[in-house]
């Protein structure tokens, strides 16, 4: 459970609580004069709420479901869907928090849901926030691909979604509130991988640019990795009812708080909103998917952990929420195990028991206040120029008659001429703030790294990051991952808006944030355990860490401050080294994955002495081309044979999945290492020349793994350094690079290996 700060002021008295530290009253200079009597005080806020579920699930069937890339249909409902809504009040702010069992939903049926709401509950349109779970197995509310909107259904949906704001609204008690962290990392995965260099897929519109792909398979061997990481916490906003709220019996506004007591001298669980990301699991339709059973078994847990008044004034059950998280990339399955699928029950169980566990832990908190922003953004959409509206124009010809799509070529023709008519879109981005708890809310579906950046850099702790919020505007990755192609970058209504998108997105949530929370930002940091520490105490004259949470560049940890530039195809922020030194305190360290891309830096001052350290890990296998891979390479040209020291793991050509040194024409026989290098692992080396010597040391052994002379014309000084690709940008990584150490002295065995030991203290 994350603790955090709660600052509350209400003209001039501002209170607030540090965790752990008791509660700490400040009297701002605030003065006012009313018949000679100064006043310079104000009672706290007293922070209201209400939560309401209203049933939506069809009764009359067939319905039309969306969630695939072609029009699939439901006959019957398995289990319910339900539009459920909290209503937080503090007596100057008044916003609702609706989270609906669909897919997705568009801006107008969303506003016209807001706008009846308002009418009902006199809360501004702009102080709602609705979300969709993303449940596949809901009826259409919004076309897309190759399923059309449902609109019988969809036009029923904002009234439902306004009944549950007005229901909620209607039953405001006083609250206490808490909120709980948990970090579940066994449960959300990255489903989209990087596929090998001689493996490109092709795109619906017959161009090979496929170098990502959503669900590889298990194990799969034409892929190498992740492409991005995954946020995988699990967070909880909790409210309890200081009086008790009475049942509801004829599903209609309650009447008021019930006298009855949990017995215990607490309150009782009014609701609980909780944030996950993760895409969903899949049910058969019509079905609520994995949300609908953790809200349902959740709110139950929840009445059983206290002891209920019965009769006439027993209260309510909670209502519980479950949001989606930043889940564009993120889904359940491991694709690097194999196959283990739990089961929907079994996976919806596991979360709730994570969260009930955490929801006992919970410290509440009274007195706080609530604020509510929120900005329009427009932006372009990729619009199809004349050559792929030709193309189009060709593939829909040949439908005839035909209205539905039935393949993906299709399905991408159609799509080409909603972009074309509607070029641009407004888009709503939200912040609220529930005392020191933050809420962005962003329109459909970002990554797991947006959702990672937003939460590294909010002043809000903890933030919890709500997509497929407010409007539906498909996919937006960000721009590195543009780059690398797949399903999720495809130009449609699923994939329109502009390469830019993301980062436009994240700064608007950012300064909405800083808007609601009264501070500036936070700047990301990096965790730094004992090896960090004892590379800084070796004074390196550059240190990139290659933990970026994005590709403008990297940063340089050391003293110098000298960032160097990431070049072509590169994903940030993936997993680093698995060893508990690196990130210190159980943390996750960090790496870049680079797919033919490279780290490019300039140090104009280093000498024919020096030493490079870092860590790799290589995913191509060894008999796959020439030269498996190159990580380091230090040369004045961009030449093939430019003498230099270039440093590659072998393949086809010679010395296959070990370590070699190559220096241009000034030695062409390359110089190999013995230790087999295992796929997929990490390992650490150290490249140390010394004048005309130069030794290559690998996962911290006192042994060279390489040792030898080097040619004269081959030890000359040169300032440009590439990493994860040679200078001339052939036989890039297909793998990750991580700590990046450079310094201007070669460092001795036993210091090296003092940093690898570092790696491995907890």
């Amino acid at each position: 459970m994350l603790a955090g700060k709660s600052v509350n002021g209400s003209l001039g008295l501002r209170r607030v609580h540090m965790a752990q530290r008791g509660w700490v009253v400040v009297f701002a200079a605030s003065v006012g004069v009313c018949l000679g009597v100064i006043q310079a005080q104000a009672d706290p806020p007293i922070l209201r709420a209400g939560a309401a579920a209203v049933d939506i699930t069809p009764t009359e069937f067939p319905r039309i479901i969306s969630g695939g890339f072609l029009e699939n249909r439901a006959e019957r409902a398995n289990d319910p869907l339900y539009a459920r809504a909290v209503v937080l009040d503090d007596g100057r702010t008044r916003l609702a928090l609706v989270v609906v069992d669909t897919l997705m939903m568009p801006r107008r049926l969303l506003d016209e849901a807001k706008r009846l709401a308002a009418q009902r509950t006199a809360i501004p349109p702009d102080h709602m926030l609705i979300s969709a779970t993303h449940t596949h197995s809901a009826p259409s509310a919004m076309g897309a691909l190759g399923t059309p909107v449902d609109e019988p259904y969809a036009r029923r949906l904002p009234g439902w979604i306004a009944e549950s704001i007005a229901r909620a609204a209607h039953r405001l008690v006083p609250v206490r509130v808490g909120w709980a962290v948990v970090d579940l990392p066994q449960y959300t995965h990255c489903r989209r991988w990087i596929k090998r260099p001689d493996r490109i897929g092709t795109d619906p519109f017959g161009n090979a640019t496929v170098r990502a792909m959503m669900h590889p398979g298990y194990q799969n061997p034409d892929y190498v990795g992740p492409a991005g990481p995954k946020d995988s916490f699990l967070s909880l906003v909790a409210l309890e009812a200081i009086a008790t709220p009475a049942a509801d019996k004829d599903a209609g506004p309650a009447s008021g708080p019930s006298t009855a007591s949990s017995g215990d001298g607490r309150g009782w669980p009014l609701a609980v909103l909780a944030n996950y990301s993760m895409h969903y699991y899949g049910a058969s339709p019509v079905s609520a998917d994995y949300f609908g059973r953790f809200c349902q078994r959740l709110a139950q847990r929840l009445q059983e952990g206290r002891s209920a008044a019965t009769g006439p004034n027993a209260p309510a059950p909670p209502v519980v929420i479950m949001s989606q998280g930043t889940a564009g990339d993120l889904h359940w399955m491991d694709y690097s195990r194999p196959a283990n699928p739990p089961g929907l029950d079994a996976y919806a169980n596991a979360l709730v028991q994570a969260a009930f566990e955490a929801w006992k832990k919970i410290t509440w908190h009274d007195g706080v206040d609530v604020a509510m922003a929120e900005r329009k953004v427009t932006l372009r959409r990729r619009v199809p120029d004349e050559a792929r509206l030709a193309w189009a124009q060709k593939v829909i010809q040949g439908m005839k008659d035909r209205r539905q799509p039935v393949n993906i070529p299709e399905v991408y023709a159609l799509e080409q001429f909603y972009l074309r008519d509607d070029p641009q879109a407004e888009l709503i981005v939200q912040a609220v703030r529930i005392g020191p708890l933050g809420i962005v809310a962003l329109p459909n579906e970002v990554f797991g790294i947006t959702g990672l950046k937003i939460k590294a850099q909010s002043p809000l702790e903890p933030t919890l990051v709500i997509e497929l919020a407010n409007g539906a505007e498909g996919y937006i990755p960000p721009p590195e991952q543009h780059r690398l192609g797949g399903y999720t970058t495809w130009p449609a209504r699923t994939a329109g808006l502009e390469v830019r998108a993301e980062p436009l997105l994240v700064e608007t949530a950012l300064g909405l944030v800083e808007q609601v929370a009264g501070q500036k930002r936070r700047a990301p940091r990096l965790p730094a355990g004992p090896y960090v520490q004892a590379v800084l105490a070796s004074r390196p004259v550059a240190y990139w860490r290659l933990g970026d949470l994005d590709v403008s560049q990297a940063a340089d940890s050391s003293e110098h401050r000298r960032p160097a530039v990431y070049e072509g195809l590169v994903a940030p922020y993936l997993e680093g080294p698995e060893m508990p030194g690196i990130a210190g305190g159980g943390q996750t360290a960090r790496a870049a994955h680079f797919a033919g891309g490279r780290v490019r830096a300039s140090l104009p001052a280093l000498g024919d002495e020096y030493t490079v350290e870092f860590w790799f890990w290589n995913g191509l296998p060894a008999d796959v081309r020439p030269v498996t891979g190159y990580l380091f390479s230090r040369a004045a040209g961009q030449t093939a044979d430019t003498p230099g020291d270039h440093l590659g793991i072998g393949g086809t050509a010679g010395d296959a999945g070990r370590l070699f040194v190559y220096h241009g024409r000034a030695k062409k026989e390359p110089q190999a290492g013995t230790t087999p290098l295992a796929l997929r692992s990490w390992h650490h080396v150290a490249l140390v020349r010394q004048r005309e010597r130069l030794a290559v040391y690998l996962d911290g052994r006192t042994k060279p793994e390489i040792a030898g002379a080097v040619p004269t014309e081959a030890s000359a000084p040169h300032a440009h350094l590439y990493f994860g690709n040679r200078n001339d940008g052939f036989a890039g990584l297909e793998g990750k690079l991580a700590e990046v150490a450079v310094y201007d002295r070669p460092l001795g065995p036993a210091e090296i290996a003092t940093h690898y030991a570092a790696a491995t203290k907890p």
